[in-house]
């Protein structure tokens, strides 16, 4: 490699003199032996002493995903890979496009470089189906879909092949247990493996009743209950949450609906389960609060009773112009 040659107590400030006149070859390592320095050129310097000497090359770090594929796919191909990823726990889980399917090893294996994570999986489906699950591929890595996510200082065992679960609601699941104060009874209709009840009941001294139609769902619940130390109680109910709620003796504080396909469906039960100025954490998939807020009205006016909208937030895109939305509205008797 040529270099240029300086005394050591010279090398740094030649290094920044060369690097301002874009000189050096940022490609390799500077070498200091004995009483000199060597520092890698371009091309030759006047007025220096230029040797040829072997150095070590750095070893380039991609910026991002997409910097790991410019020699595999073309940049219109690049564009049209969203090179956002869900990662869960040490699983990533990719979106490629239909066009890009043939290249999907390629992109896996970029994806296990880049993100240094244990397995990579690929979106197949939707979710789909009651136990709210999506098919997926196995692309790279380890194939070993059951993993631990950490949030929030709760730790979270979930097989992503069985069960739904977004890291993407993790400031949602926060913004929710902050608002909670203790001693309350809170419901979770829609529970999946618990993150809410879980984080809650982490931090909170509180009584979760937490009910998901999964079988699987309820399972890794049971068993984050013990992975985790909680100050307030959780008790899980595998089933449909309409006749779960048959058997309940009491009515709650809080009500928890994240299921935002198909929660509105459920808005008159949990009219009839929430207490006298208790709070509804309702979702949905719209384009605004508007369809939201006047379910809940017209849920509450059925039972005689009103609702205060307390909050409003946009808490992820789920797709132009479509937003996974949440509404916060306290019941009160007329």
């Amino acid at each position: 490699m040529k270099c240029v040659k300086v005394p050591l107590n010279q090398l740094n400030d030649i290094r920044i003199k060369l690097m301002e006149e874009g000189l050096m070859n940022m490609d390799f390592r500077i070498k200091a032996e004995d009483d000199f320095g060597y520092i890698p050129i371009n091309e030759d310097v006047d007025g220096y002493e230029i040797v040829d000497i072997t150095l070590e090359a750095i070893k380039k770090v991609p910026h991002n995903f997409s910097e790991l594929l410019e020699d595999e796919l073309t940049l219109e191909e690049i564009e049209n890979l969203r090179t956002s990823f869900d990662t869960i726990g040490d699983i990533v889980i990719l979106e490629i496009p239909e066009d890009l399917e043939d290249k999907k090893q390629i992109i896996g294996d970029a994806a296990l470089k880049f993100t240094k994570r244990r397995s990579i999986y690929m979106k197949k489906s939707a979710v789909k189906g009651t136990t709210r699950v999506r098919d997926l591929e196995f692309l790279s890595g380890v194939d070993d879909s059951v993993t631990i996510h950490k949030e929030h200082g709760a730790r979270l065992k979930l097989d992503v092949r069985e069960v739904y679960f977004s890291p993407r609601l993790a400031t949602e699941r926060k913004r929710v247990m902050e608002s909670v104060e203790d001693g309350e009874k809170i419901l979770d209709m829609f529970c999946g493996i618990g993150p809410f009840p879980i984080v809650i009941a982490k931090n909170r001294n509180v009584n979760i009743t937490a009910v998901d139609i999964n079988e699987s769902a309820i399972k890794y619940l049971n068993e984050n209950i013990g992975l985790n130390k909680l100050k307030g109680n959780i008790e899980t109910f595998t089933g449909d949450i309409g006749k779960v709620s048959e058997g309940f003796k009491c009515k709650f504080d809080r009500i928890i609906m994240n299921l935002p396909g198909l929660a509105y469906t459920f808005l008159d039960l949990a009219v009839d389960l929430i207490e006298e100025e208790g709070i509804i954490n309702y979702y949905e998939f719209s384009d605004s609060y508007d369809s939201g807020i006047k379910r809940l009205k017209e849920a509450c006016l059925k039972k005689n009773k009103e609702v205060e909208i307390i909050n409003t937030r946009k808490v992820k895109s789920t797709s132009p112009g479509e937003w996974h939305v949440a509404i916060d509205g306290k019941i009160k008797n007329n």
